[in-house]
């Protein structure tokens, strides 16, 4: 696949709210809010998962299914990595990497950001825009 394939906007974020909540000694629970538009369409979706990143995938991956009729199920999150790459403390910048794959193969897509939840979701971006480029879907 070539690089031009991959960087067509399949989607654009118009927002995101990811929120997360701790009650007792309860596991924590996250929610991400997503308005994202395709084609002049818009879709405001929410979902939730067991921590940032797994609300994210869900939302997005909620979203889309009302725009593109590929199997998103099939695309699974394999390993997801975070390191501090300069900086220091709250100021660090952080490179997040995202494998994913489907039945055919795995892909990693990495981005960096100040923001761990900003990076995490630029990776996730990435990867699912791979899979739509992927299946030649726009």
């Amino acid at each position: 696949m070539s690089m031009q394939e991959e960087v067509k906007d399949f989607f654009k974020l118009e927002s995101l709210r990811v929120h997360s909540e701790k009650n007792g000694n309860e596991p924590s629970s996250v929610h991400a809010t997503i308005k994202i538009s395709v084609n002049g369409d818009t879709e405001i979706t929410m979902a939730e998962g067991s921590g940032h990143v797994c609300a994210l995938d869900n939302v997005l991956r909620k979203a889309l299914s009302k725009f593109y009729k590929i199997d998103l199920g099939s695309m699974r999150l394999i390993d997801y990595n975070a390191n501090k790459i300069e900086g220091k403390g709250a100021a660090s910048k952080v490179r997040v990497s995202i494998e994913s794959g489907d039945e055919y193969e795995n892909w990693t897509k990495i981005a960096i950001a100040k923001d761990i939840v900003d990076a995490s979701w630029q990776a996730l971006a990435k990867s699912f825009r791979y899979k739509l480029a992927k299946n030649g879907k726009k």
